[in-house]
This record gives C-alpha cells, sequence and structure tokens, in this order.
C-alpha cells in the first residue's frame, strides 16, 4: 500500500440513510455522534428525499427515524457558531438556516402522503419541531421531548411554529418558556405524538402504522391531507366552506364511487388513486 493510499481518509457514512419498505419509504437521520443534530447537509438532503417521495407513485407514506440514543438535538450550534466570525457576524448565514429548515419542515406538511416520526430518544429544539412537523408520530418510552433554547439565551421560535399547532397554548408555553423535557407519556396526552411503544420497537411500529394509512387511496388521503392543514388556518364559517367543497371534488373522484359502492356489496375496493 502507498503512503498516500495509507493517509487517504476513510469514507464517511451517509448523513441521511434511506430505505424502502414495501410501499413506505423510511428516511433514517444517520449523525449518531453529533445527536443527529440538523445540520446545513442533514436539512438539504432531508428536503431533497421529501421531493423526490412526492413524485414517486410507488410511495406511499414515509418514515422519519433515527440512529443512535437520540433522535434530533436540533440545529447543529457548533455549525452555526462558527460563523460567528463573518464580517456580518454570521447574520446572513443564520437567516439561511433557519429559511431552508422551516421550508423543509413545510415540504413534510404539503407532502401528499402521509408522514410518521419514529422516536427512539430525546426530540429538543428543531428535533421536537421535526416531531410535530410529522403528521403522525410514534414514540419510544424512552423517548423525550423539549424546546429548551430559552437555558441558552436563544428561544425556539421556528420550533415554537408546529409545537403551537400540535398541542394546546399554555402547555405549548411551559415547554418553550421552561426548556424542561417532557416524557413519552406527558407527549401523548398534550398530543405531541399518537402512541407510545416498547423501547427498540417505534421503528417498526411507525412502519406499521404508515403502511396502514397507505392501504387506502392516495387520491383520497392526499385531499385529506392538504384539507386538513388547509380549513386548521381558516375561520370556522370558511373551514366549512372550504371542506364542503373538498368533499364535493372528493365525490366526484372514482375512488369515492368505488369506495362507497365496495361498501355498500360488501366487498374489497379496488383502488385506482383517482
Amino acid at each position: 500500500m502507498s503512503a498516500q493510499a495509507a493517509r487517504a481518509p476513510s469514507p464517511q457514512p451517509p448523513i441521511l440513510l434511506r430505505e424502502i419498505v414495501g410501499s413506505v419509504a423510511v428516511l433514517t437521520l444517520n449523525r449518531p455522534a453529533a445527536r443527529n443534530s440538523l445540520s446545513e447537509a442533514m436539512i438539504g438532503q432531508l428536503h431533497a428525499s421529501l421531493n423526490a417521495i412526492a413524485e414517486d407513485k410507488h410511495i406511499r407514506a414515509a418514515v422519519i427515524a433515527a440512529n443512535g440514543p437520540a433522535f434530533s438535538a436540533g440545529h447543529d450550534l457548533k455549525e452555526l457558531t462558527a460563523r460567528r466570525t463573518d464580517p456580518d457576524r454570521g447574520r446572513a448565514y443564520f437567516a439561511h438556516i433557519m429559511t431552508a429548515c422551516s421550508a423543509m419542515m413545510q415540504a413534510i406538511v404539503r407532502l401528499p402522503k402521509p408522514v410518521v416520526a419514529a422516536v427512539q430518544g430525546i426530540a429538543t429544539a428543531a428535533g421536537c419541531q421535526l416531531v410535530a412537523s410529522c403528521d403522525l408520530a410514534i414514540a419510544s418510552e424512552a423517548a423525550s421531548f423539549a424546546t429548551p433554547g430559552v437555558d441558552i439565551g436563544l428561544f425556539c421560535s421556528t420550533p415554537m411554529v408546529a409545537l403551537s399547532r400540535n398541542v394546546p397554548r399554555k402547555q405549548a408555553m411551559e415547554m418553550l418558556l421552561t426548556g424542561e423535557p417532557i416524557p413519552a407519556a406527558r407527549a401523548r396526552e398534550i398530543g405531541l405524538v399518537n402512541r407510545i411503544v416498547p423501547a427498540g420497537t417505534e421503528r417498526e411500529a411507525a412502519i406499521a402504522l404508515a403502511q396502514q394509512v397507505a392501504l387506502k387511496s392516495a387520491y383520497t388521503v392526499k385531499l385529506g391531507k392538504e384539507a386538513f392543514y388547509r380549513q386548521a388556518e381558516m375561520s370556522l364559517a370558511e373551514a366549512y366552506r372550504h371542506a364542503a367543497e373538498v368533499m364535493t371534488e372528493n365525490m366526484m373522484a372514482r375512488d369515492a364511487e368505488e369506495g362507497i359502492g365496495a361498501f355498500i356489496a360488501k366487498r374489497t375496493p379496488t383502488w385506482r388513486d383517482e
């Protein structure tokens, strides 16, 4: 072996793993040594993968999981701090990262397919935001959740957006103002996660839940998910008006006709996703 070959650095493992399980795409955060912090590269790869899932007709649902003891510790503070030496003390870079991360979180909400979080450990700050941005969440008994930015002088303002749309205001404010972590049981009580499972089974449980939803008409799920998030931002009257329009459109779909006919005839429907 040459001296040059001996000095060659070993290839770094990918920071985001991608796997297809049936019709479910599994994205696994793979920076365990950095507690799966959301670096610029991680944010970019997550966003690109979500865009690819949106375009792939063979994928009907997605799971976001993580390797290591932590689900995600939020933004990569070392990466951010390194830009303090920029002429503007990092302002432009900080704005870029926050905008990119916000766009990635919104891509989860706008994805026309359900996204399930599989949380095995601590999910803090933007890591908690990632869980809250997913449509559904399965948590290990060992998982915990926190928005502890206030402890380091950096209020979790962007995580606040997703958190406050998942849990009641008083509970969200308590998490944001105290920074104290809450266990999985409390997270379920306030609506941040759907189910709690034994430690080590959260990934399989999340895939099973995703596969359950994947059996439904993809057209109906797409229509319903979009309507769910849109009506949530409307007044009561506007929400009902919009929902009635969506229901009417849905009734005209081939899958609604097939599904209702199958229900009446007591047979299994055959979806065409249209």
